[in-house]
């Protein structure tokens, strides 16, 4: 004897057969985007909202959205579900992708994080659609030390906004970061690379860093803006502190006491260096860019608690007024960064 099967009737007096643990037919079950954020693949620490509706839903469907970058990932892994109100409205907040997409799922659905491709509907997936992101302005690139560079745009996507003036390199081939001011307040520089090197030595030599401001913040630091944050960074600031060391080394949660080292870097040029291993990193800042048998260190600490491991992050060098200053930035700043370096 086959599947058990049980006969059902439809409230309009219809009837079809439903066999053990299958899904009513939901043919009528449509997803609409009616916002959609920019289709952007490589835009750091940004949310953006998007929202639509569902058309034939009933109680219990849940929503599951993804964005595409290089594979499909999970809106936000710690809010994998968004909820679906009773006129079929639905809201949230996602990370940025060239394409992004709308599952509708019963209660058994589980979503991965990460995915090659979208679900096809389905068992436990009523309903999949997608769009893609709306047009943005073309990113701004440089080419620094034989490597290509993104310049950031200008937005506040974490607290602080930037000019992709601020950076830029000259005759020399030497990379300017600058910070400079509008009459709504700061604007910042910074630059990333264009693709992830992963673990090895990472070398960034800079002409001065004595002379910022203690409102002034120059940072070397990796993020990964689709899993974790994989951040780790050398910073060069004082946060509005005059008495303080003007340097740190840091792995996150920075407050944690054992995953921040500070110390002193004198005016002059300096080496910053990241041998980054699986479960170690050592930083180092060296004076000069001298890395010879008269190599002079400054400051040189490693972790081997709360590293990251290696994935979609990128190295990011950046320059910005630390708008939580106690002591307000005065004047406007430059760095000039002479060289990189990484070694596998």
């Amino acid at each position: 004897m086959g599947p058990m099967a049980v006969l059902l009737v439809s409230a309009s007096g219809g009837m079809w057969l439903q066999g053990c643990g299958s899904s009513r037919p939901r043919a009528d079950l449509e997803i609409e985007f009616t916002r959609l954020p920019p289709g952007e693949t490589d835009s750091p620490e940004k949310l953006y909202w998007i929202q639509g509706r569902v058309r034939g839903g009933k109680a219990g469907d849940r929503l599951v959205l993804y964005s595409l970058s290089s594979v499909w990932r999970l809106q936000i892994p710690d809010r994998r579900f968004t909820a679906i109100q009773a006129d079929g409205a639905w809201r949230n907040q996602i990370h940025p992708g060239a394409v992004y997409g709308a599952v509708v799922v019963d209660s058994r659905y589980r979503p991965p994080a990460t995915i090659d491709s979208l679900p096809e509907k389905g068992g436990s997936v009523l309903a999949v659609a997608t769009a893609r992101g709306t047009p943005t302005r073309p990113s701004s690139f440089l080419q620094f030390s034989g490597y290509q560079w993104e310049v950031r745009r200008n937005t506040n996507g974490d607290g602080h906004r930037y000019d992709t003036a601020n950076a830029w390199t000259d005759d020399r081939g030497l990379l300017h970061l600058r910070i400079s001011k509008e009459p709504k307040g700061w604007l910042s520089g910074q630059v990333r690379l264009s693709r992830s090197l992963g673990y090895g030595l990472y070398k960034v030599t800079v002409d001065d860093v004595g002379h910022l401001e203690p409102a002034a913040v120059f940072t070397i630091f990796t993020w990964d803006d689709f899993g974790p944050s994989r951040e780790m960074s050398i910073e060069m600031s004082r946060w509005g502190q005059p008495e303080d060391k003007n340097g740190q080394f840091v792995v996150q949660p920075w407050d944690v006491p054992a995953n921040a080292v500070r110390f002193m870097a004198p005016p002059g040029k300096v080496t910053f260096w990241i041998k980054w291993e699986p479960g170690s990193v050592l930083f180092k800042a060296t004076r000069g860019s001298n890395s010879g048998p008269g190599m002079v260190t400054i400051a040189e600490h490693q972790f081997t608690s709360d590293v990251p491991s290696a994935g979609e992050e990128r190295l990011s060098i950046g320059l910005y007024a630390y708008i939580s200053s106690p002591l307000a930035l005065q004047n406007k700043a430059e760095i000039i960064i002479e060289s990189f370096e990484y070694l596998p």
